[in-house]
């Protein structure tokens, strides 16, 4: 079974190509000229065992930081297929220095987002904490997903932000793992 995809975002505003692979190893090519969420979409490559690949330009990195939100969350949920046979659900606890960070998705075909993120309003690194926040609301509205993402207690905002992007990774990599030959709901479908 394949589970690669990929989603071609131009607009107005933005230019985003990116190209993932479920069964992956984690290896990545990122460039979205946002150095922060370089970093991040690197991590979450990383431990989630996604091969991801994102080319990106845009006017403002508001824009840029949305439409990659949209356009990965589209990604996954085409990559994602019928479902048959994933664990549908994944879970995390994850620190990073003194934040912890703890995430609970579901692949369920429908968005929820709860995000307890305990962040103070400022920038980190070259981006807004509400582009982060925007960023996570578009992943999982177009990924169909429900997200929960509560950052138990940290100091350091740039580590409340990695820790939850490693916690969300881990949970997709458990969420997206093949564990049956079954559609994983009563439903019949997701």
């Amino acid at each position: 079974m394949d589970r690669t995809a990929e989603i071609k975002r131009k607009t107005s505003e933005t230019n985003i190509i990116i190209k993932l692979n479920l069964d992956g190893s984690g290896k990545n090519d990122i460039d979205t000229g946002v150095k922060f969420l370089d970093h991040m979409l690197i991590l979450l490559s990383k431990h989630s065992g996604i091969d991801l690949e994102i080319k990106a330009s845009g006017d403002l990195t508001h824009h840029i930081v949305e439409d990659i939100g949209i356009s990965l969350g589209q990604c996954i949920f085409k990559a994602l297929g019928s479902k048959k046979g994933i664990n549908r659900y994944g879970s995390a606890l994850i620190p990073m220095d003194e934040s912890l960070a703890r995430c609970v998705i579901d692949f369920c075909g429908r968005k929820s987002l709860i995000l307890d993120l305990k962040l103070i309003e400022c920038n980190i690194e070259d981006i807004a904490i509400e582009d982060i926040l925007h960023f996570f609301n578009s992943f999982a509205e177009n990924a169909k997903m429900n997200l929960h993402l509560h950052i138990i207690y940290g100091q350091d905002q740039h580590h409340k932000i990695e820790a939850g992007f490693k916690a969300l990774a881990k949970a997709i990599h458990q969420a997206k793992m093949i564990v049956s030959d079954e559609i994983p709901s009563t439903k019949g479908q997701l």
